[in-house]
């Protein structure tokens, strides 16, 4: 009994190492690409290329934004960047209240910290966050 029970735990802990390391990459590759006026740009006034017109662009946004979401509350309870995570995951993906949604998550200001500190990590320049996001002392 005790060896099944520790072979599962062996296997929970390797599954939550590996959900971690593939969530802060994921996190990690999504910063950086995105463009540092990222947060300010409206999704209906954003200029996008053709391709991301296509529905298997759409689907594919959605799928890895919905996946940053899963590993994101995963990674609340496990180590790793959880709240960051599903903020990513939210800002991919195509859905009702998403602004308003990434806004409250922008409020806290570790989370924005957070996105600059792996941006200037990368050699690129920090995001600009909308002024409803920043608190008095910010603006």
């Amino acid at each position: 009994m005790w060896q099944v029970i520790h072979g599962w735990a062996g296997l929970t802990i390797l599954i939550s190492c590996l959900m971690s390391i593939l969530g802060i990459v994921l996190a990690a590759i999504m910063i950086v690409r995105m463009p540092e006026d990222y947060f300010l740009e409206d999704k209906k006034t954003r200029k996008s290329p053709q391709a991301r017109q296509h529905l298997l662009w759409i689907i594919f946004k959605n799928v890895v934004g919905a996946a940053m979401i899963i590993l994101g509350i995963a990674m609340i309870i496990l180590p790793g960047p959880g709240i960051l995570a599903i903020l990513l995951g939210l800002s991919y993906m195509d859905v009702p209240g998403k602004h308003a949604l990434l806004y409250l998550g922008l409020r806290l200001k570790s989370v924005r910290r957070s996105l600059n500190w792996v941006r200037r990590r990368f050699g690129h320049p920090a995001f600009t966050f909308p002024p409803q996001t920043l608190t008095k002392q910010q603006k």
